[in-house]
């Protein structure tokens, strides 16, 4: 298999797949508050702030909220780039 086609042999790339990205984080960060909830409602968790398991769910909103922003700003950039063609 040759690393290297000649322009006449090359297949042209397939069109980009459209998510909704936004939906995705969305949903993630649902179920990281669902969680949260459990940890905070579970029995005989670790002691301190109901344990590392709560924790780790907070931080999982917290990466979701930063994913919210960076997505909502790529959205906005992106729209400004296609306007000023």
């Amino acid at each position: 298999m040759p690393l290297f086609l000649p322009p006449s042999r090359a297949k042209t790339p397939p069109p980009p797949v459209v998510t909704n990205d936004r939906r995705a984080v969305a949903v993630g960060m649902a179920v990281w508050a669902v969680l949260l909830v459990l940890a905070l409602l579970a029995p005989g968790s670790a002691p301190g702030p109901r344990g590392l398991a709560a924790w780790t769910c907070v931080a999982g909103l917290g990466l979701g909220a930063l994913a919210l922003a960076y997505l909502h700003r790529r959205r906005h950039r992106s729209t400004e780039s296609n306007a000023a063609d």
